[in-house]
């Protein structure tokens, strides 16, 4: 039965490499495209609350009376590997992003995902509550259709429209473009740190210990989760931009920028020190300069790097085991807010496996 699960498993991926028409609609055929070998697969939902609405349900009759809401859960989808290492990664994804950001790149190659399944980690993609498969709200909200992508084109710094920056790790081909727009939605309801890190944290008692891996917004929220839930053990953060907590009385100043201030959370002592038992590590990529400048995007990621800084200063002042480690100064070059992705990403997937293999965690 596992042989013709295996088969079964392997048979998609080497039909959509040999047989679509479009070179973006699948991972490129490479050497690298071995069938996958999976144990288990699978999705479900956790966290969340239910709504019931008073009164009693009669059949065929319109209105809320006596009916139930499940919602702000999050959605998870799994993948399992034969001979899987003993931690999981759960990779969480941010802001305006669901799960699609750790699938397949914009320009068709091997997402995290993959990447991460060949080398026999357990997967756990998640959708954060009111956001892609988890927008089930139980509250109400309205969704802007506002054109913006051309200001998040100069926030996710791939350049300053229409221009790509010099060097930058993302593909040329209007189609990866195109796709990448296309993996932004919308909250279905109110933005709402408190459900979304309830979610995770309900996540890690289900599955038990494991690796979070956060990007930009869900890296704040991602502290949060790890003050909540000892089965989080380590933390690997992708540019996290906001919600960096430190003890009360040592938070420092807010940072102006062109993009408005950026100021670090007050937790208690006991609370900070959650963050000091496990090994964590920030990645950042390039074209973060060191000087206010007139670049929005520029200026934006200058503070929170900044504040990075001095964020894992913190850490590791009161005990812990935190580094930053800016892509650009370990010879990988040229990344975007999105370093998991870009054209390069082998190269920052390998830095993140180190780490892990150093700190035990592999």
């Amino acid at each position: 039965m596992l042989q013709n699960f295996r088969v079964l498993l392997a048979l998609p991926l080497i039909c959509t490499a040999v047989f679509s028409g479009n070179a973006l609609s699948a991972p490129r055929a490479t050497a690298a495209s071995a069938p996958l070998v999976l144990q288990a697969q699978g999705s479900f939902a956790v966290g969340g609350t239910v709504v019931r609405s008073p009164g009693t349900y009669e059949l065929g009759k319109a209105g809320p009376d006596g009916q139930t809401l499940h919602g702000d859960h999050a959605r998870v989808a799994y993948q399992i590997p034969v001979d899987p290492r003993k931690l999981p990664l759960v990779m969480w994804h941010g802001f305006g992003e669901f799960s699609k950001t750790w699938e397949t790149t914009p320009d068709g190659r091997e997402g995290f995902q993959t990447i991460f399944l060949r080398r026999r980690f357990p997967v756990y993609l998640l959708d954060q509550p009111r956001r892609g498969g988890a927008g089930r709200s139980t509250v109400a909200a309205q969704i802007a259709a506002e054109p913006d992508e051309q200001r998040w084109f100069n926030m996710f710094r791939l350049g300053a429209w229409p221009d790509f920056y010099r060097g930058v790790q993302f593909s040329k081909d209007p189609e990866a473009l195109n796709q990448f727009f296309r993996q932004m939605v919308p909250d279905t309801g109110p933005l709402d740190n408190q459900v979304a890190v309830d979610a995770v944290s309900a996540l890690f008692h289900r599955i038990g210990p494991g690796i979070l891996v956060t990007h930009s917004y869900s890296g704040g929220l991602g502290w949060q989760a790890v003050m909540r839930n000892p089965a989080i053990r380590a933390v690997v953060s992708y540019e996290p931009g906001s919600g960096f907590v430190f003890p009360e009385g040592e938070v420092p100043a807010a940072m102006p920028s062109l993009t408005g201030p950026l100021a670090g959370v007050a937790v208690t002592m006991a609370q900070f020190k959650s963050l000091t038992r496990i090994p964590i590590v920030l990645y950042y990529g390039d074209n973060i300069p060191t000087q206010p400048g007139a670049d929005p995007g520029l200026d934006n990621w200058r503070v929170r790097l900044a504040m990075a800084k001095l964020w894992v200063d913190a850490v590791n002042r009161h005990g812990g085991d935190a580094r930053l480690v800016h892509l650009p100064d370990v010879g990988v070059r040229g990344n975007t807010h999105f370093p998991f992705s870009d054209l390069n990403n082998l190269q920052v997937a390998d830095l993140m496996q180190a780490f892990l293999s150093e700190k035990g965690l592999d």
